[in-house]
């Protein structure tokens, strides 16, 4: 039977802060191509390319900031084809943009507390420093930590306000389908990409499975990215359900195996399920 075919959008020449995504790409269609037949796009050609193609799968491409009238394109003409895109265009986190932060604090879930209106700011928990990020932001582009007394000037109906959480570390929980694969953590603040292996509690993978359940994929690769509060909580800081880098040059050989393995299995229910 022949084999299927994939298109792999990435950005090769994204120059990201503290990490190389073109390497991660590199290594991951090398292995990809053991049982799909692959080409590799840039964003902008996604749009003209899908068709020719069972599946299209959206890697390290970078913020969608930075095409976004190709994006746009392309996932309108992938809706309207029925073409399969991994991560499936359903999702309701980053994919959407941030508003799901402020759903999953109106709902209770353990997210750091975020509100968009000057005259909820009290809902908040009381602070001296805020985070102002905007809502269509990706990769701390536009983000700002400004003082308790001038935040409101920055409240125009384009950003979102949080409390400025002094944590303990970040950790990052990463997942495909519904499975967790590995978690990672970066044990120095001000060093978010020199990250270490992590052994996460039974509670820590029931936090993370409660974002992956809510978000409701049946098929892709999920990156939930949360801080350990002062007071030892969990909390999620990003839901990244559309393009997440991986971080697999901290994972040893096995590791990454494991992964790769785990992707090729998605990839291969995925291509032989409806569209989703």
């Amino acid at each position: 039977m022949p084999r299927p075919t994939l298109l792999y959008v990435t950005d090769l020449a994204y120059q990201a802060r503290g990490r190389r995504y073109c390497d991660e790409d590199i290594f991951l269609t090398s292995r990809l191509r053991e049982d799909f037949d692959l080409a590799l796009c840039h964003p902008r050609d996604a749009a003209a390319l899908a068709d020719g193609f069972a599946g299209v799968v959206v890697r390290n491409s970078g913020p969608v900031l930075a095409y976004q009238e190709a994006y746009d394109a392309f996932r309108e003409r992938a809706l309207r084809n029925g073409t399969r895109v991994y991560n499936p265009l359903s999702g309701r986190a980053d994919m959407a943009g941030k508003q799901y932060l402020l759903d999953l604090t109106a709902a209770g879930y353990p997210v750091i507390p975020t509100v968009d209106r000057a005259e909820d700011l009290h809902r908040l928990p009381a602070t001296d420093r805020y985070v102002v990020k905007p809502r269509l932001g990706a990769d701390s582009i536009g983000l700002r930590i400004v003082p308790a007394d001038e935040v409101r000037d920055h409240i125009d109906g384009h950003v979102l306000v949080q409390p400025c959480v002094d944590f303990v570390y970040e950790v990052s929980f990463y997942f495909v389908d519904h499975d967790f694969q590995y978690a990672l953590y970066a044990p120095h603040t001000d060093r978010r990409w020199a990250l270490e292996p992590y052994r996460p509690t039974p509670e820590d993978l029931e936090f993370a499975r409660r974002f992956i359940h809510w978000n409701a994929l049946g098929h892709g690769i999920q990156r939930v990215d949360a801080c350990r509060a002062p007071d030892g909580a969990l909390l999620l800081v990003e839901l990244e359900d559309l393009n997440p880098y991986l971080s697999l040059d901290a994972l040893d050989d096995k590791g990454r195996d494991a992964f790769v393995a785990a992707m090729k299995a998605s990839l291969h229910g995925f291509l032989g399920s409806p569209s989703s």
